[in-house]
C-alpha cells in the first residue's frame, strides 16, 4: 500500500470539488461526488492513470450527484453513499435538474450502498470512517481516514464558512451539531477536502470561522 493521495477536479457551473481519492503506487482510488462534467472527471482519471473502483457520495444535492449514474455506466463500478436520509434528494435530481434548466442532463440516483455512522468504506487498504453530519442535508456524510488525519467533508464545512441550511432538509442547529460534536471532535490537525473553495485544518476552523465563534 502506497500514499494516500488527492486529486480536485471542479465541476459543474457550481465549481464543486470533485475529488478523486487514491493509492499513488497501485493508482487505484475512488471518485468522491461527481456532479457533473463526466469527460472532465474521466479525462483526469486516464492522464493519472487510475482505475476506479467505486463512487463515493457526500450527500444527494444536485452539483454533487448530478453524474454519478453516468459515471457508474462508464466505469461499471458501485455508488456508495450516502445516508438514506438523502433517498428523497437522490430520488428529485431530475426535478433538481429541471429547476436549473439542465432538463435531460441528470438521472435520478440509487446508490448500490447506503451508509451508516459509524461504517467504513476502503480501497486499497486506505480505510475510511463514515461519520453521519446532518444538516446540510438529511444523509450527508462524511469520509475520515485517521491514519492520513485526513476528511472529506462535502458541504458541511468550508474555510471560513459553513453549509447552507435554507435547502429543503436543512438544519442549522444539527449541522453545528454535527460540526462540533463530529468533526472537531476528531482533532485540531485533521486536514480537509471540502465540496467549495479551498480546504483547511479543523483547528483554524475551530477558532476562527466566523460561523462557529
Amino acid at each position: 500500500m502506497g500514499q494516500l493521495n488527492a486529486g480536485i477536479v471542479p465541476v459543474t457551473p457550481f465549481q464543486q470539488n470533485c475529488t478523486i481519492l487514491f493509492d499513488d503506487e497501485t493508482r487505484k482510488g475512488v471518485v468522491v461526488d461527481p456532479g457533473g462534467d463526466i469527460d472532465r472527471i474521466i479525462e483526469a482519471l486516464t492522464q493519472n492513470d487510475i482505475t476506479v473502483t467505486e463512487i463515493w457520495l457526500t450527500h444527494g444535492h444536485i452539483d454533487h450527484a448530478g453524474g454519478a449514474m453516468d459515471l457508474k455506466d462508464k466505469l461499471g463500478v458501485p455508488i456508495v453513499g450516502p445516508h438514506r436520509d438523502d433517498a428523497r434528494l437522490l430520488g428529485g435530481l431530475e426535478n433538481q435538474a429541471a429547476m436549473f434548466g439542465l432538463d435531460g442532463a441528470v438521472r435520478n440516483v440509487t446508490p448500490d450502498r447506503w451508509l451508516e455512522d459509524g461504517d467504513s468504506v476502503s480501497f486499497d487498504g486506505h480505510v475510511f470512517e463514515v461519520l453521519h453530519c446532518p444538516g446540510h442535508a438529511p444523509g450527508h456524510v462524511v469520509y475520515f481516514n485517521r491514519e492520513a488525519r485526513f476528511a472529506q467533508v462535502g458541504d458541511v464545512l468550508f474555510a471560513g464558512s459553513i453549509g447552507r441550511t435554507d435547502l429543503p432538509g436543512g438544519d442549522h442547529a444539527a449541522l453545528i451539531a454535527s460540526i462540533r460534536n463530529k468533526l472537531f471532535a476528531l482533532g485540531d490537525d485533521i486536514g480537509f477536502i471540502c465540496g467549495h473553495g479551498p480546504g483547511g485544518r479543523f483547528g483554524d476552523e475551530r477558532r476562527t470561522n466566523p460561523f462557529l465563534t
